[in-house]
């Protein structure tokens, strides 16, 4: 006894001795350079120019928001997989064992004289070891555990919902910062070299002033204007500047890897939009946004797991059954027989539970009356999110086509001046501010081309329609992943292509027909000639 009171105590007090102990540096050091390996590891190694659909791949393979997301898929399916062993009956195996220092005897007395009828006897040895092997099943538990498995299925389907809506999102960031890439690839160069043509002029400008070889207000006029160029420049030079590595991050790329952005052919300012088999409708496309959102499919499997709890409330308050049977054995050699087969039955019933009820629905419709609520609430914002976002491509059109037009129109003057300048008529100030306003107007185009090229996979995002399909897997190599989503893109611009260019012929067809309608209404006239 003084053995075992010590051991209590000694357990007691090293318990009492935990201590909040934080990591060293050294574990510091350790944990972060694992950290950095491991962000990065397993990741094919880039062999050429990344082109659009390559960063698309990489995104989604290497990615960790996805990786994150794809993760808690997983965790939600073998969740549902733990809940399927819920529904098997119990197979329980115990081992027991009791031991004293002296035999548990007893007597017996007489209830009407008092007397012990019986000298002290006893039916257990000291040491006993008992053996059982029982085979039980709930009813009750069996029906609260096969509801619990059905809402663990939702909750996969959720957690592919949020997959989905990351994955959308992911998509639509990596076509804006690819573009953006483009743009600095392009120009960055260019913007560097431009830089020193500007100084000097500004330099010399300064000059001129200083020394009054001009007017006092044109020199400093050009260098008003020039400054302010120099100063929109570097302002789209900051934009772009960070979108290489912003399209690094997302694609997971390893701290300050080399990789050069594969050149995209010229694309059409007035690029179509229209989607393979729906119909170019807002309607239609409210309809698609409804049916595909990530976000109002999460609270739908949320509503049907919120109705589920209603089967699991009616269960509890049912009375539960329990039946079992099993094999016995026993060591006690004083017992007759020492290995038995037992059965039964037992039920029980909580009758509490039953004015538990009626709160238990309440709370459980109040909940579904909530999530209605929030369904709705996305409803709109969805409907809104479609229409802007259909607002949002017509607009970014209409600004690629001015600034197509204003690119042009500024290169064209660019090639006068440049002539003049050679012809000895213009000075190299001029000549150098129109490069200037060149290279602004070409760098302002390549933003709108990005703005366009985001607010085409926003359309997308904001009707649900996946940027993969079915067919694709991270477990695919990046060039055959890349190769099925260059595929899938381009089958859609040509659908969109096609579906563009029958608009165009059908109104060609009606303006053509108006014409000869208004021509055939119009009397012919008779002019004299003029003496």
């Amino acid at each position: 006894m003084r053995a075992v009171a010590a051991t209590v105590v000694s357990l007691l007090l090293a318990g009492c001795a935990v201590q909040p102990k934080q990591f060293d540096a050294a574990e510091n050091r350790d944990r972060a350079a694992d950290l950095i390996a491991r962000s990065t590891a397993g990741q094919e190694a880039i062999t050429g120019p990344v082109d659009l659909y390559e960063a698309m791949a990489r995104a989604i393979k290497y990615n960790l928001d996805v990786r994150v997301e794809m993760m808690s898929v997983a965790l939600a399916q073998r969740e549902l997989d733990v809940k399927h062993y819920d529904m098997l009956p119990k197979f329980v195996a115990s081992l027991d064992y009791s031991g004293r220092n002296n035999y548990s005897g007893g007597t017996s007395q007489s209830l009407l004289t008092g007397q012990t009828s019986l000298e002290p006897s006893t039916s257990s040895d000291k040491n006993v070891l008992q053996s059982n092997l029982q085979l039980s099943w709930d009813v009750l538990d069996f029906g609260l555990s096969y509801v619990r498995a059905k809402q663990a299925a939702d909750r996969v389907n959720m957690a592919e919902e949020r997959k989905r809506k990351v994955m959308n999102r992911l998509i639509e960031d990596v076509r804006t910062a690819y573009w953006r890439a483009v743009s600095a690839e392009r120009l960055l160069g260019k913007i560097r070299e431009l830089e020193t043509a500007t100084q000097t002029a500004l330099d010399l400008a300064a000059k001129q002033d200083k020394m009054g070889l001009t007017a006092p207000l044109a020199p400093l006029s050009y260098q008003r204007e020039m400054l302010g160029i120099r100063r929109d420049v570097q302002a789209l030079g900051r934009e772009l500047g960070v979108a290489k590595q912003q399209l690094a991050a997302l694609m997971n790329l390893p701290p300050n890897t080399q990789y050069t952005i594969a050149m995209p052919p010229p694309m059409q300012a007035n690029a179509p939009l229209a989607l393979p088999g729906v119909a170019d409708d807002a309607t239609a496309w409210l309809q698609i946004a409804i049916e595909n959102r990530p976000e109002l499919r999460e609270v739908a499997y949320q509503l049907r797991a919120n109705d589920q709890e209603n089967t699991a409330a009616l269960l509890r308050a049912l009375p539960s059954l329990k039946l079992f049977g099993g094999l016995n054995a026993s060591t006690n050699s004083l017992l007759y027989n020492s290995n038995w087969v037992g059965w039964g039955a037992m039920a029980s019933w909580n009758l509490l539970n039953i004015f538990r009820l009626p709160a238990e629905k309440a709370q459980i419709k109040a909940e579904g009356d909530v999530l209605d609520q929030r369904q709705l609430a996305l409803t709109t914002a969805v409907a809104t999110q479609v229409e802007v976002s259909r607002a949002r491509y017509a607009l970014r059109q209409d600004e690629l086509d001015t600034a197509r037009r204003f690119y042009d129109v500024q290169a064209r003057i660019e090639g006068q001046i440049d002539s003049g300048f050679k012809a000895e008529k213009l000075s190299r100030q001029t000549l150098i501010r129109e490069q200037m306003n060149t290279l602004v107007a070409r760098v302002r185009y390549d933003l709108a081309l990005a703005d366009l090229q985001n607010a085409y996979a926003n359309v997308f995002a904001s009707l649900g329609i996946d940027p993969v399909d079915t067919s694709m897997s991270t477990s695919d190599p990046v060039p055959e992943l890349a190769g099925k989503l260059r595929g899938m893109w381009e089958a859609r611009n040509a659908y969109a292509g096609n579906q563009q260019n029958a608009r165009v012929a059908a109104v060609e067809a009606t303006r053509n027909e108006s014409a000869r309608t208004e021509s055939a209404r119009i009397e012919p006239t008779r002019v004299e000639p003029t003496r």
